[in-house]
């Protein structure tokens, strides 16, 4: 990533000041967007060919990894900046014009429900309201999901709007991630050119080894390295809460065996799975690196990989906050938002525990559900 570290600690930095107002506003406002596009965050996934960095997910990831550990929410929308993958299915000329201002360019979409759309005169004429577009107050682009006859693989479009096409209805009203800004967009009979679609895992139009990266494993990595961050974050504040004392009198939570066994089996927990997801992202890419597609099982692992992590990650915020004691129901309390965070990361479609059916039939040569891996 074309950044010094001082420029992603100025990031984190602003982010652990800042974290209350992402609460509160449920979205990240623009100027962190911009702060994040300073670091280099949003050309992270841009083509080298328009002046991106093209990044391999194992740089990029860990970003996403540390920004996370100072809020969930800002590590969510942060890891968009893997999202200009889906758009290098676009036509050449399209891409030319999306990064004629240069390769920092923030893509959000609210692809589902899928939306019928209708057939003009070079395009489509798209109405339809969408879910989930998350950091969409930020975006200079957006994406909605349309069903103008799907591809050969079953795949619908993604037709690609400025914000000025795009109504964003604020409606975020969740437990957990509240900074996200996840509201739904609203489009009213916007004219789309064929040539700003594309589907979504369909056919690189640019040869760099990031756009062989099976991009809808590489989406659920993204989000399942926002829940480790979060677990990181909330495993070292009980590590570092063992001398305090309590309101009984009991001894220090790091004198109590019970404490010491809990703190231990988590670090194991998270470094373990975090060890999975590194070591089969980097096998990946050294596929893709050297030309060659990545296999069914490589991606069906990448999958499995995820979910472990947003799944475990998850039970080590829960363990911490058991750990935690009575402080952690307080409002103020980072313990009470690490474990709302992480409670949403392992809900979300890519990363639910149907994966391991997948993963399992894949492992063992069956045909898995639809669209897995």
């Amino acid at each position: 990533m074309t950044q010094t570290p001082s420029e992603l600690d100025r990031v984190l930095a602003l982010v652990a000041e800042r974290r209350a107002e992402f609460e509160e506003k449920r979205h990240i406002p623009r100027d962190v967007v911009a702060a994040f596009k300073r670091a280099g965050i949003y050309r992270a996934s841009a083509p080298k060919q328009f002046g991106g960095d093209a990044l391999p997910p194992a740089e990029f990831l860990p970003v996403i990894e540390r920004i996370s550990v100072a809020d969930g929410s800002a590590g969510w929308v942060a890891s968009f900046g893997s999202s200009l993958i889906y758009l290098a299915a676009l036509p050449l000329d399209t891409q030319a014009e999306l990064y004629a201002a240069g390769p920092d360019v923030v893509f959000a979409g609210g692809l589902f429900p899928v939306q019928p759309a209708e057939r003009v005169d070079g395009g489509y004429r798209v109405s339809g309201r969408w879910r989930f577009a998350s950091g969409c107050k930020g975006a200079d682009v957006l994406g909605v999901g349309i069903d103008a006859g799907a591809d050969r693989a079953g795949r619908p479009l993604t037709a690609v709007l400025r914000p000025d096409q795009v109504e964003i209805a604020e409606n975020w009203d969740v437990i957990g991630l509240r900074g996200s800004g996840s509201h739904d967009l609203v489009v009213n009979g916007a004219v789309v050119s064929r040539k700003w679609t594309f589907s979504r895992g369909g056919a690189p139009t640019v040869d760099e080894p990031l756009y062989r990266y099976p991009s809808v494993p590489y989406a659920a990595q993204v989000l399942a390295v926002v829940g480790l961050g979060i677990a990181r974050a909330a495993l070292d504040r009980v590590i570092a809460q063992g001398g305090r004392a309590g309101y009984t009198g009991a001894p220090k939570p790091a004198e109590r065996a019970t404490y010491r066994i809990a703190v231990g089996q988590a670090e194991a927990q998270l470094r373990s799975a975090r060890a999975f997801f590194y070591e089969i992202t980097e096998e990946v890419w050294s596929t893709v690196e050297g030309g060659d597609p990545a296999t069914t099982e490589q991606a069906s692992l990448l999958r499995l990989a995820s979910t472990h992590l947003a799944s475990t990650s998850f039970e080590v915020v829960r363990t911490a906050y058991q750990l935690a004691g009575i402080p952690a129901i307080e409002d103020g309390d980072p313990m009470q938002r690490y474990l709302r965070d992480a409670s949403v990361v392992p809900q979300h479609a890519f990363l639910q525990e149907s994966t391991y059916d997948g993963a399992g039939a894949v492992l063992m040569g069956v045909q898995p559900f639809r669209g897995y891996p």
